[in-house]
């Protein structure tokens, strides 16, 4: 009885009040004409470890509203397992996606369908003169950064990892739409010196867009570090980001632990080069 009475008193008393969840911060920026917002999500233990220093993550379509939220998760969940290493994540808003992720394009059709695409090299340099120092001047960063995308976001991925390519340290293109301008991205002359470490995957895009891909990794020297996860049979264009980003930054930004595989963690290469 006397525990019934205490459990009521207890149901009784006022609800504590909440508490904001904190998570990041944002800065709103301005380029092509328009503001954006670019957030930061700080490591846990970030305020309590004042001398240590982490990777950088910048992901692209990285709104509130966008792909941020999964993933920030997706990399604490990763690094929670020792999967990859715990960094700090730089979420990138993109608001006309085609006109600021991919170049022009000849193909008469993208062109009618998406007749503002064009100004990729206008954002790049615009992460790479504003972004990416601002993050740098205000965060603790260990030097390394990596830029992580998916289909048009993926396109702009190795567009930069073959224009630009020590402005990251590693690249993620996660179903990068291959198939832009009559794949002219892939038929580009790579040449012999090796870039930083790319990750490619293929979902079920078919068509130009793995043409594309086929023809890119034939391309890549024999030396170049990469991954390429084959996965045509099991994900869909719509399901590999959330799918492929763990394994992406096991690629990147791999560690020491001896126990992923027991987990089923595993890096799955179907293709790979260079010493990995």
């Amino acid at each position: 009885m006397l525990g019934w009475l205490c459990a009521l008193a207890l149901a009784a008393a006022p609800a504590p009040d909440p508490k904001p969840l904190i998570i990041g911060e944002a800065v709103t920026l301005e380029v092509l004409g328009a503001e954006r917002q670019v957030s930061i999500v700080l490591p846990p233990d970030y305020a309590k470890e004042p001398d240590k220093r982490w990777p950088v993550i910048y992901q692209l379509d990285g709104a509130l509203k966008q792909d941020l939220m999964m993933g920030a998760g997706l990399m604490r969940w990763g690094a929670l397992w020792a999967r990859s290493q715990d960094a700090i994540v730089v979420g990138i808003e993109t608001r006309d996606r085609q006109r600021e992720l991919l170049p022009t394009t000849r193909d008469p059709v993208e062109a009618k369908r998406f007749p503002s695409a064009g100004m990729s090299a206008v954002f790049r340099t615009w992460i790479a003169k504003v972004v990416k120092p601002m993050v740098e001047a205000r965060y603790r960063h260990d030097g390394t950064a990596f830029l992580v995308g998916e289909s048009a976001a993926g396109h702009f991925v190795v567009e930069t990892w073959e224009q630009t390519p020590a402005l990251f340290t590693g690249y993620a293109a996660i179903s990068p739409s291959l198939q832009w301008d009559f794949e002219a991205l892939s038929r580009r002359a790579l040449g012999t010196a090796n870039r930083p470490p790319l990750y490619l995957s293929l979902a079920d895009e078919g068509g130009a867009t793995e043409t594309g891909m086929e023809r890119l990794l034939a391309s890549l020297p024999p030396s170049q570090s990469y991954c390429f996860s084959d996965r045509r049979k099991d994900l869909h264009h719509s399901t590999a980001l959330h799918g492929l980003l763990p394994e992406a930054l096991q690629y990147l930004m791999p560690t020491k632990a001896d126990w992923l595989e027991e987990y089923g963690m595993v890096l799955r290469c179907e293709k790979r080069g260079g010493a990995e």
